[in-house]
């Protein structure tokens, strides 16, 4: 086990830790006494996954890495129904996926307790979108927290399986990208031991949601939504905080927006109405907020959720208050708040004197030079985007997309990226494009994407007869979120699932296998692909060079030195203009060197260069 996870798993009540909000999270299930988690990762709530994987024996949990999130909530959801307390968690875009069993969740509930975390990333730090989950919490009727620091992660996911359990409803912790990654002191409190007892008993007319049963089902989650607003009204987590000065403005806020706020408490006046429980939303409690101050302004990130409710309930209670926000422009709904941004804003609105604000962001604008994300230095992908390239040069090709590492082959040189929307859409569009154009079709798709949500729109495909080439990078990891294992990977005590019998048996007759590093095998299969009709499947494998750099590590091996021979290089710059590898540089000549600190000793380089002017150094002098 990790050090820093054995500790967060030993570590006695009152001790304080400096941990992530996501390392709390995982702790905060230990101290519940949690029996089953599962998980498909995705940042920015992977820290959890690999917290909770590794301790998870030691502890008694039955953890699980699932397929995807929808069969990750369904399992957790089953340990509930048998009277366990289990945990489920994932990014913001993985709760649409887990969606469908979601909204008939709230009708089943629970026998035990099931806690949702899902992390939403306020300006798409590393995601597709920056949806906001509350929404969807609202929409399901589930109710919901949220944390504002590491600590209140902690307290607040510790909460919520007891809400859980008394409401017998699931209970969503939402977080954001700066809680989950945040580190702070956190106060731990006392272990408790997972039950061995949970027994499935059926009651059909609770768990088996056919139409009959679903609307009493209904009618129960809204009972339940009751319930919790009472809770919503008396819990400590829903405050409102005097500031320094007293005055006549109150600023109601949540999550990390609050942290933003209290930036600047002893340079404001009045009060501020700190919410935790943002579903069921206190209405006794905001409404009492209203009527003792003169102007309320609304602070928090993406979509104005509380600014519409407290604008509706001022209007259904008759409160003639002033309430700022979104609406007029204040702050903004797209991308993540901070500090300046908080802070500017409460000086227009002459809260805050203009010295209270920072201003080192047009500095930092200055003075830091752009640099794009860029595939590691041997990386797998970045030779198979490369062939592609090369074997499409004259060729009307698209190159759906999807998500994982190999998305950065969307940026020059390689480019081939065309269309990217969610898990699994490359075949699906794919598919789409190759039904509606007369154009050509490849597809790129990685391995853990493809067991995920991949395989469906695959089937799709070869029942359409789709003219589609599909590439399966194939690294053996999911490996974007920290080298997670998937359905194809080798476990203990797991069974791999052959990825060519499921490309097979999706009815795929023509499949081909290369190595990753294989430039000239798969610049000839991608155009034998590409030029033959229906769905042609190719899976480019090679382990993620991250693993393979640490294998060698522990074996006391040390991968291959490639050098470039000045003699033979024609300086046309072929290499780093096509190719791209960070360890490339092009030196004031015009010639090229390989950073010895940055190469992985991939080799790939050696296929690439026209002149054959890179070789490899059979033994370095010391």
């Amino acid at each position: 086990m990790d050090p820093d996870h054995e500790r967060i798993l030993e570590a006695s009540p009152g001790e304080t830790l400096l941990l992530l909000g996501n390392e709390a999270i995982a702790r905060a299930a230990v101290e519940a006494g949690v029996d089953f988690a599962s998980t498909y990762p995705g940042t920015p709530s992977s820290e959890i996954g690999l917290v909770l994987a590794d301790l998870a024996k030691a502890a008694g949990i039955k953890f699980q890495y699932a397929v995807n999130e929808k069969v990750a909530l369904e399992t957790a959801a089953a340990a509930a129904f048998a009277g366990g307390k289990a945990l489920i968690f994932m990014k913001h875009v993985g709760l649409n996926v887990a969606l469908d069993a979601l909204m008939t969740l709230a009708y089943t509930g629970v026998r035990g307790s099931l806690v949702i975390v899902t992390a939403d990333d306020p300006g798409c730090h590393s995601s597709q979108n920056e949806q906001d989950n509350r929404i969807l919490a609202r929409f399901a009727n589930v109710p919901m927290l949220e944390p504002s620091s590491p600590q209140e992660a902690l307290e607040f996911t510790r909460f919520a399986f007891e809400f859980s359990a008394f409401l017998e409803a699931p209970v969503i912790v939402r977080t954001t990208t700066r809680v989950s990654h945040a580190r702070g002191p956190v106060i731990l409190g006392a272990r408790s031991t997972p039950r061995k007892d949970v027994r499935f008993v059926p009651d059909p007319a609770r768990f088996v949601m056919i139409p009959a049963h679903a609307r009493s089902g209904h009618q129960r989650a809204l009972q339940k939504m009751r319930l919790a607003e009472g809770i919503s009204e008396s819990s400590p987590f829903n405050r409102v905080e005097p500031l320094p000065t007293p005055g006549d403005t109150g600023i109601m806020t949540s999550g990390p927006a609050y942290a933003y706020v209290m930036e600047y408490a002893d340079r404001l006046s009045g009060s501020v109405l700190k919410l935790g429980i943002t579903n069921p939303l206190p209405r006794g409690k905001i409404a009492n907020f209203l009527r003792s101050v003169r102007q309320v302004i609304v602070v928090e990130e993406l979509e104005p959720y509380l600014e519409e409710f407290v604008r509706a309930l001022a209007n259904e209670y008759g409160v003639a208050v002033d309430i700022r926000g979104k609406a007029q422009g204040i702050l903004p709904r797209a991308g993540e708040l901070d500090p300046d941004l908080v802070g500017g804003a409460l000086v227009r609105m002459e809260l805050l004197p203009s010295d209270a604000v920072r201003r080192p962001r047009e500095a930092k604008r200055e003075s830091i030079p752009l640099r794009p994300p860029v595939l590691c230095p041997g990386c797998g992908h970045r030779p198979v985007a490369f062939a592609a390239r090369q074997a499409t040069r004259r060729m009307d090709v698209v190159f759906p997309l999807d998500i994982g590492c190999y998305s950065l082959i969307e940026h020059p040189p390689t480019q081939a990226g065309d269309v990217l929307l969610c898990m699994g859409s490359s075949i699906g569009v794919g598919a789409g494009l190759a039904a509606a154009t007369d154009q050509k079709v490849l597809a790129f798709i990685g391995d853990s994407t493809f067991y995920h949500a991949g395989v469906p729109a695959l089937i799709h495909a070869v029942h359409q007869r789709a003219n589609l080439t599909v590439c399966i990078l194939d690294n053996g990891t999911t490996a974007m979120t920290g080298h997670q294992p998937h359905p194809g990977t080798e476990e203990d005590g797991k069974l791999k699932v052959d990825m060519e019998a499921l490309v097979r048996g999706c009815g795929v007759r023509s499949l081909e296998v290369f190595d990753a590093y294989d430039v000239r095998g798969l610049t000839k299969a991608f155009r034998g692909a590409l030029g033959r009709e229906g769905v042609n499947v190719i899976i480019a494998r090679h382990a993620c060079r991250l693993l393979e750099l640490e294998d060698m590590r522990r074996a006391g091996a040390k991968p291959p030195v490639y050098v470039v021979d000045p003699k033979k290089c024609t300086k046309d710059g072929f290499c780093i203009d096509a190719f791209a590898c960070p360890a490339l540089i092009r030196l004031p000549d015009e010639s090229v060197m390989i950073d010895p600190v940055l190469c992985t000793g991939c080799g790939v380089c050696v296929d690439v260069c026209p002149p054959k002017a890179i070789l490899q150094v059979l033994e370095v002098a010391p």
